[in-house]
């Protein structure tokens, strides 16, 4: 009877862990510009390195200014929905004002389905960087994980040049089981 009772109550627990996160995953986001938005503006891309047809690290912004942004590590999850182990990695770009801006940058490991996460390994770092970016120029967020250094920055996109700071780890940025 008692292993009945646990049972059912890990059961109550993943369920309603399921419905948090589909509803978290819904939540809609709140513009970064509004559409009337006249000042002048630069381009923020995500990017991502595909290590097999369903597991990739991804270089995201999360957050602009405090606020929440959609990124490719969330429409990559939306698009891969229903397709078992096949990741459809998304193109995610925003466009940001030419001012001084506060971007909450990460660099993770992310697989096609929860389960591979869980029994996967996953890596990721993340920190804030202040830059001011320049009217009309693009750029990306960048990154490299592995078992003895991770790190996370952003540069221009036509030159390459790094913007900021660079948020590293040397040494393991793999997440604990209770973290993934």
């Amino acid at each position: 009877m008692k292993v009945r009772n646990a049972i059912a109550g890990g059961v109550r627990a993943c369920v309603m862990l399921a419905v948090a996160a589909t509803l978290t995953a819904c939540a809609t986001r709140t513009p970064l510009l509004p559409d009337n938005y006249a000042g002048p503006t630069a381009v923020l891309k995500d990017s991502a390195d595909m290590l097999s047809m369903s597991k990739a690290d991804m270089y995201y912004a999360a957050n602009i200014n405090a606020v929440d942004v959609d990124n490719v590590r969330f429409a990559t999850r939306r698009a891969s929905e229903g397709r078992g182990a096949l990741m459809l990695l998304q193109k995610v770009e925003r466009r940001i004002p030419a001012t001084p801006v506060k971007v909450e940058i990460v660099a993770r490991t992310a697989y096609a389905m929860p389960i591979m996460a869980v029994t996967g390994t996953v890596y990721q770092v993340k920190g804030k960087v202040e830059f001011t970016p320049e009217r009309d120029k693009s750029y990306v967020v960048r990154g490299k994980l592995g078992p003895s250094y991770s790190a996370v920055w952003i540069e221009e996109e036509a030159g390459g040049t790094m913007v900021g700071e660079k948020i590293e780890v040397n040494g393991s940025a793999e997440l604990g089981f209770l973290d993934k």
